[in-house]
């Protein structure tokens, strides 16, 4: 397809009128982000530069769509977390009396676990198929590692986590497992052979216990619409405006999903910046940002390019290394705030000195009245950040730290959503497994047996009774479990209930496994249960947990009793659009930004 940019005056415009609009979109915007707002129908790409008002620009157009005769519920806008979708359209909303309230906003995950939760039958998956993360993923590879003797050769065979993310990564790169290998885990070549035999074995077992992990989402919804032509159209047609926040970062699915989605209407909004992709370890591709336009013929090139957050010395540093890259696009990012410093390179011997320096640099701001909480200090890993958490505990500095554990990775919440998950899905084998491990004298092997035993005896494992041939040294505790199991099941029991039943039967198994530090684990389980009564279902709780979960850190945020908000330590992947008075980067080093397995791989910075 050809390349080409449109000028707006070409451009047709909405259904609805223009006349007489509620909200004075010139007035309210910058000259280009009101072109970008309120472009007509066809494929738009908005270049945004750092702090140019991209999230503005979004839901200024959400809300000019729908003032022009676009109905709500016709739009659809992807983003990358859940928040940012709900904030953008309650933003929208605000500005049109509730008018933006039922737009379809979301994940790529959410929005495709939407359409497989209608359709999945179509591709032989049951309505309630459990949807795992990426660490119940693991756990699934490393049984069906153990299970089928890989590994047991004279060569080293790749652990859970490393099967998952080489799996993962050849899904979302729309690579085959020997490409992947060779362009990311070479020392595995040799075991291509086993690795695709394991590969498919793993494809099988998710089909076979009503299971799909994150990149199933995906791959499983091209998939559908790939085999089913009429579902493609019936979905794409609901589709009638389609927007993608931060472009730049989806990854080889994602791009032909969007292509999927505006096959009918050719309506599609795509807000990006070549310059800060930031997801690659996820399998981002940040050209699909530059063949955009080639797969949407007549697409219209906008861009914001004016500069709300910095000053104008740090934005010339900005601009100067965005001139380096071998390809981009032509932008120049300038701001009325012409006065300031340049960005400060403090070189140090070592960590303890960097952590020293930080230190000493937060409390000298703060004499200043520069609160903590307008200051971040910004990582690649968390792991970087180590010497800073010493010296600031030694110092007495308050911090919250962002970019760790979410409260569904956390072994105890595992535990008790491994309860639901078999309630929801009693084909979940890999949740009956943590399940029945939790009870005395139940181990990997006699967990097995069971499962094995309860999914042959009964269609539904659940309505096993008590004259069920179980070991006495477990019994009575199994019978408990099934008993409880039922309760939750019950169709008048709400999901709070149900949370809190479970918490009842695990209450002795988790003083028992945790016996070090339950009393530091349980207000988690407090907070589970608080969530649960915030959804009407238990599959939109668990969905809505694996795919969107929320950081351990902000709930030790909300019952800290610290006289002043914190400092901010994060990662860069969690600081993303946010902003502070000041701001440190840590190990600002070659080899650590970018890391050196950045700078090998093809397509590297």
């Amino acid at each position: 397809m050809a390349r080409r940019i449109v000028l707006s005056s070409d451009r047709d415009e909405p259904s609805g009128s223009t006349k007489d609009l509620t909200i004075d979109y010139a007035e309210d915007l910058n000259e280009q982000q009101y072109a970008a707002a309120t472009t007509g129908e066809g494929p738009l790409l908005i270049v945004a530069g750092a702090g140019t008002g991209k999230t503005r620009t979004l839901i200024y157009r959400l809300a000019y769509l729908v003032e022009t005769g676009t109905r709500p519920q016709q739009i659809v806008l992807l983003t990358f977390t859940r928040r940012a979708a709900n904030d953008m359209t309650a933003r929208a909303s605000t500005l049109l009396d509730g008018r933006c309230e039922k737009v379809r906003g979301g994940t790529f995950h959410a929005f495709c676990l939407e359409v497989l939760r209608r359709h999945a039958e179509a591709i032989e998956f049951p309505r309630n198929f459990t949807v795992l993360d990426a660490a119940d993923a693991a756990d699934v590879l490393s049984v069906l590692r153990a299970r089928g003797d890989y590994g047991d050769g004279e060569e080293r065979f790749p652990q859970k986590n490393t099967l998952y993310s080489m799996f993962s990564s050849a899904t979302n790169r729309d690579e085959t497992l020997g490409e992947t290998l060779t362009k990311r885990y070479p020392q595995f070549t040799t075991l291509h052979a086993e690795l695709k035999s394991l590969c498919n074995e793993y494809r099988q077992y998710k089909k076979e216990h009503g299971l799909m992990d994150f990149d199933d989402l995906l791959e499983r919804t091209l998939e559908l619409f790939e085999e089913n032509d009429d579902v493609r159209h019936q979905v794409a047609s609901r589709c009638r405006h389609v927007l993608v926040d931060e472009y730049q970062d989806t990854n080889a699915l994602q791009a032909r999903l969007v292509r999927r989605f505006a096959s009918v209407h050719g309506n599609v909004t795509v807000v990006g910046d070549d310059a800060q992709s930031i997801y690659k370890f996820r399998g981002a591709d940040f050209r699909n940002i530059f063949r955009f336009p080639d797969r949407f013929d007549d697409t219209e090139i906008l861009k914001l390019e004016r500069n709300y957050r910095s000053t104008q010395p740090i934005l010339d540093l900005a601009n100067h290394v965005i001139e380096q890259a071998d390809r981009s696009y032509d932008k120049t990012l300038f701001t009325e705030k012409t006065e300031g410093e340049l960005p400060a390179l403090v070189p140090a011997a070592d960590g303890d000195m960097e952590a020293r320096f930080v230190a000493e640099m937060v409390l000298r701001l703060r004499e200043q009245d520069v609160p903590l909480s307008d200051v971040a200090v910004l990582f690649r890993s968390s792991h970087n950040a180590y010497d800073l958490e010493v010296e600031l505990n030694q110092r007495n500095i308050p911090f919250v730290k962002y970019g760790g554990m979410k409260l569904n990775e956390a072994a105890h919440i595992k535990d008790v959503l491994a309860h639901l998950k078999v309630v929801e899905n009693p084909q979940d084998a890999a949740s009956w497994n943590r399940a029945l491990q939790l009870i005395h004298g139940i181990g990997p092997k006699t967990a097995r047996s069971l499962i094995e035993w309860t999914t042959e005896t009964a269609e539904d494992p659940l309505t096993l009774g008590d004259d069920a041939p179980f070991s006495d040294r477990y019994a009575a505790r199994l019978k408990q479990l099934f008993s409880t199991l039922r309760h939750v099941r019950k169709e008048d029991t709400s999901v709070n209930e149900q949370v809190e039943a479970i918490l009842d039967y695990y209450q002795p198994l988790f003083e028992n496994k945790y016996a070090d530090d339950h009393p530091k684990r349980a207000p988690d389980l407090e907070h589970l249960a608080g969530l649960a009564a915030n959804y009407e279902t238990r599959q939109r709780f668990l969905s809505s947990l694996t795919l969107d979960p929320i950081e351990l850190t902000a709930l030790d945020q909300e019952a800290s009793e610290d006289d002043e908000p914190p400092l901010v330590l994060s990662t860069i992947h969690s600081a993303k659009g946010l902003e502070f008075h000041t701001v440190f980067l840590l190990r600002a080093l070659d080899g650590t930004i970018p890391s050196r397995h950045a700078l090998r791989e093809d397509g590297g910075v």
